[in-house]
């Protein structure tokens, strides 16, 4: 009996995720863990740190992060899923020599990044942190010291990157997802036990953390038959087809992650603790984004390069269409959530022992006017990867490299000319967010040829009207039991009028969509119902784990 329930419980872990609903359920099921981790992880470190130590964290992973996310990420959530599918369809051990070679590469080409980025550290620091210098310039040696560490640890995502394109293209989705939930733990763990340590011991925490994302998918991808070969065929036609394919989306990429640092550094010349308010604000804001635009969107990445591999364009449409309306249908009610309760909501999550009411307040408001723009950032995930679907990194690249423009040169008028607070960063982000989605949307529908215009936009309008029902039954109670019933300067108090607002703005939303027959809460009512049948799935232990095209 124990052995069977061993046997069944690793073939659950191990299933492929055939359809894009249960692959976006497994990975919105692990991104609400790591989510509710992050989250974790940052209560912890408001707790045990001040706002400026914290802030200095946050900024010593803008170089570290740059370099990663245009090398490596750029390549793996572009090139490498489509291009090692088609290899593998046509020649499984050829696939195999081309995962080596991209590995053997980017490992190369990052050491060289490292070893650049250490030379010149200093100095790109204080363009990152110019505020380090106005407040306290003895924090520089920390920054530069943390960012140093924080590079070496890059190296594992290097590898723990390319198992989870691997393991994606063979859609099991459940490790990857997982990965990101052992590598908060691993912070976790070193914020609480090796605080003592100050930002050092958090620090140590992030190379635990990275090592376990890399370690937890390795056993899978072996089973799958991944075997690094040591091939240093840098000239091979799927190397080079992956690099015209990922130039665009790195060049997308580099240009993002300028615009973090952008807002970094603005965020320090109003204050060092305005970077921790900032990222604070972005981490609790990105949880809807991420929990279903990411997992919506990756989920249907496999599927749309499949059937625009087949030339099933209207099936492609129809794919697409789906998900979009799937994003706003879970994503809308969540934005519109933070934006009403934006205080209480930040209060409960980051209020811990070090982080002031003005903390709090300065916090609120940045994240309000961040969940403006969550729908058209859940969106963009989606159209993003309608473009790369169609071999097409070069659209979304100029429409991004405009959006980012537009953002940089608002953060900066708001910043250095108005002279306002950091909430105002959370304005120019939103409105660069719904610019972009706009022109991806206009520009993906001129090219398959045009959606049905009543099936795309009608149901975006219904959810809309939902929203606007749910944002009163959200405010409405706030409002009477804060001013009536409930001193709201205490903790349980605040959870109490958040559960009740929550209560009665989900209720209303799902009442309204219903009512308006949205056909997206019919889907995951069935959804809903497969999470049901959970016993059924245990008891299927006929699942054999083998490479499947």
């Amino acid at each position: 009996m124990v052995k069977n329930l061993f046997k069944n419980s690793v073939s659950l872990l191990t299933l492929k995720q055939t359809d894009i609903l249960s692959a976006a359920a497994v990975i919105m099921l692990m991104s609400f863990a790591s989510a509710l981790l992050g989250l974790v992880r940052d209560r912890l470190m408001a707790h045990y740190f001040t706002a400026d130590l914290v802030g200095i964290y946050f900024a010593s992973f803008r170089l570290p992060d740059f370099a990663f996310q245009v090398l490596i990420f750029g390549a793996l959530s572009v090139a490498f899923i489509p291009v090692f599918t088609d290899y593998w369809q046509k020649d499984r051990d050829e696939a195999w020599r081309l995962a080596s070679s991209l590995l053997t590469l980017a490992t190369l080409l990052f050491i060289f990044i490292i070893i650049v980025f250490f030379v010149f550290i200093k100095p790109l620091s204080f363009l990152i942190v110019p505020g380090l210098v106005k407040e306290n310039p003895q924090h520089l040696a920390l920054l530069v010291n943390l960012t140093r560490i924080i590079l070496l640890t890059q190296i594992f995502f290097v590898f723990s990157s390319f198992l989870t394109g691997i393991l994606q293209s063979f859609q099991r989705f459940l490790f990857p997802a997982l990965a990101a939930v052992f590598y908060n733990l691993g912070i976790i763990v070193g914020i609480v036990f090796l605080s003592s340590l100050g930002m050092y011991g958090v620090v140590l925490g992030v190379i635990l953390g990275a090592l376990m994302h890399f370690l937890v998918q390795l056993p899978l991808a072996f089973s799958l038959g991944f075997k690094f070969r040591g091939v240093f065929n840098f000239s091979h036609p799927g190397v080079l087809s992956l690099g015209r394919l990922m130039l665009p989306r790195s060049l997308a990429l580099a240009a993002y992650q300028i615009n973090l640092m952008v807002n970094t550094s603005l965020a320090s010349l109003v204050s060092l603790a305005s970077i921790t308010f900032l990222n604070f604000a972005q981490h609790l804001a990105l949880v809807p984004v991420n929990f279903f635009g990411a997992a919506i969107a990756q989920a249907a990445f496999p599927t749309l390069s499949m059937v625009k591999n087949q030339n099933k364009m209207e099936e492609f449409k129809s794919v697409l269409q789906s998900c979009l309306h799937q994003i706003l249908f879970l994503v809308i009610p969540v934005s519109t959530a933070l934006f009403i309760l934006h205080t209480p909501f930040t209060r409960l999550v980051f209020g811990a022992r070090l982080f002031t009411w003005e903390a709090t307040v300065l916090t609120g408001r940045t994240l309000a006017f961040l969940s403006l723009g969550l729908p058209a950032q859940g969106v963009s995930l989606l159209l993003m990867r309608g473009f790369y679907a169609l071999h097409d990194t070069k659209t979304p690249l100029k429409i991004g490299l405009f959006s980012i423009v537009f953002n940089v040169a608002l953060s900066a008028i708001f910043i250095l000319l108005f002279k306002l607070p950091v909430w105002s960063l959370g304005i120019s982000a939103s409105l660069a967010a719904s610019v972009d989605t706009l022109f991806l949307l206009f520009l993906l529908d001129r090219k398959i040829k045009r959606f049905d215009r009543n099936q795309l936009l009608l149901p975006i309008l219904k959810m809309l009207c939902s929203a606007f029902v749910m944002a009163f039954f959200l405010w409405f109670p706030v409002k009477i039991f804060d001013q009536l019933f409930f001193d709201t300067t205490r903790t349980i108090n605040l959870l109490w009028i958040s559960v009740i607002a929550s209560f009665s703005g989900l209720g209303s939303y799902l009442f309204s969509t219903w009512f308006l027959n949205i056909d997206e809460a019919k889907d995951f009512l069935m959804l809903l119902r497969k999470v049901g049948n959970w016993r059924r799935v245990l008891s299927q232990s006929e699942e054999i784990i083998e490479p499947e095209a």
